[in-house]
């Protein structure tokens, strides 16, 4: 066997670099994993369109034996994240590899070296290509099928880490809470503590119209960059890079399930919960939108019973207010309202205990973990 590692420039390779895992993953013994859709991966790895890359830069490689693609990686660059935390860390993301230590070893080298002749002194990741996008490699629950958006891979995959000498920087949990009340009970207490923060707070619930989705977006983003700012790994999202998010995932959206808390009229906190696509993307083996994706998705989407809280976020002044434990309340109500069985609540930092504890009250159980690595670059 050879095995080459090699830079990946131009639109046929980074057709072949998006083709990488399904050479890695065998679906009767991965039956878990969900192909993602290509178009969209391409999105994410298009430096010139994508406006994240207006403050970062990529680099592809791709491994491969006798010609069968066996690995590949992304080096990033997110300046945006090093100017806010004044660091010098980089990234990996769209990491895959078969079960070889060689392969998982060469790409992290290049990935590192690359980094590291940018000035960087940190490698951390994955990352594909940030924290507002798929990142952390799952470490528990593997027998689930990965929500929409959120990663899955094989059990070696920790183990090819740990043999890079990457380290664990910090974990991220799910939490599934299904709407049967008989499983998840909403205890007295918060009960008591969502109707007080009713009363008092003048708060109420409206939600998203997509009929007005660009002056919607502005306000989430408003609410975002406030409720985010604290927490690790956290870069501020720019507008045009907020807005290009936005608008690939609209198509996909249930107005009841985006909304807003407000105060007087004004947004506070807000919620989003995407349909869980997976179980759709899952009958698109080869990933592809035409010609019959597109149509299953269309035609899936109301079929679709279980979602995804994929971001929820409170103004730092409402914090206090108890305005979170109004948001499970009305997550559970609608989501009887509408028959669904459940929401995924992914993913959460492991030490957010604000967000935890009070899911945790419920009954909740962690569900899936996920890790993000960290290996100095100095010295090596």
């Amino acid at each position: 066997m050879t095995l080459q590692i090699f830079p990946v420039e131009g639109r046929r390779a980074i057709s072949r670099f998006i083709d990488v895992p399904w050479h890695i993953y065998d679906p009767a013994e991965h039956p878990q994993w969900v192909p993602p859709l290509r178009r969209q991966v391409r999105d994410l790895l298009d430096a010139r369109r994508n406006p994240f890359y207006e403050r970062a830069a990529i680099k592809l490689w791709m491994a491969v034996d006798d010609d069968r693609p066996v690995g590949r990686i992304a080096a990033i660059e997110n300046q945006a994240h090093n100017q806010f935390h004044d660091d010098k860390v980089g990234f990996f993301g769209f990491f895959e590899s078969v079960d070889r230590q060689e392969v998982a070893d060469g790409l992290l080298e290049l990935a590192g070296g690359w980094l590291r002749a940018r000035g960087l002194n940190t490698m951390r990741g994955p990352m594909s290509p940030s924290t507002n996008h798929d990142c952390g490699m799952l470490i528990r629950g593997f027998r689930w099928p990965p929500s929409f958006l959120t990663t899955w891979n094989p059990r070696y995959y920790p183990e090819l880490m740990d043999g890079t000498g990457m380290v664990g920087a910090k974990d991220l949990v799910s939490y599934f809470l299904p709407n049967d009340d008989d499983r998840l009970k909403i205890p007295e207490g918060i009960r008591r503590a969502a109707q007080r923060a009713r009363e008092r707070g003048g708060i109420s619930f409206r939600s998203i119209d997509l009929s007005k989705f660009a002056q919607e977006v502005d306000r989430i983003w408003e609410v975002y960059q406030s409720a985010w700012e604290p927490n690790w790994g956290f870069v501020p999202v720019s507008k045009a890079e907020f807005t290009h998010i936005a608008g690939d995932l609209k198509p996909l959206l249930v107005e009841d399930f985006i909304f807003f808390a407000e105060v007087d009229g004004e947004p506070v906190g807000f919620m989003l919960v995407v349909p869980d696509f997976n179980q759709v993307l899952a009958r698109i083996p080869n990933g592809r939108l035409f010609p019959t994706g597109f149509l299953k998705i269309l035609l899936g989407k109301k079929k679709i019973v279980t979602g995804r809280i994929m971001a929820a976020g409170i103004k730092a002044e409402y914090r206090t207010r108890g305005i979170f434990p109004l948001f499970i309340d009305e997550l559970k109500r609608r989501g009887q309202a509408y028959g669904g069985l459940g929401t995924d609540a992914s993913w959460i930092l492991e030490d957010n205990r604000a967000l935890r504890d009070p899911i945790e009250a419920l009954g909740a159980k962690v569900t899936r973990r996920w890790r993000i690595y960290d290996r100095s670059l100095d010295g090596r």
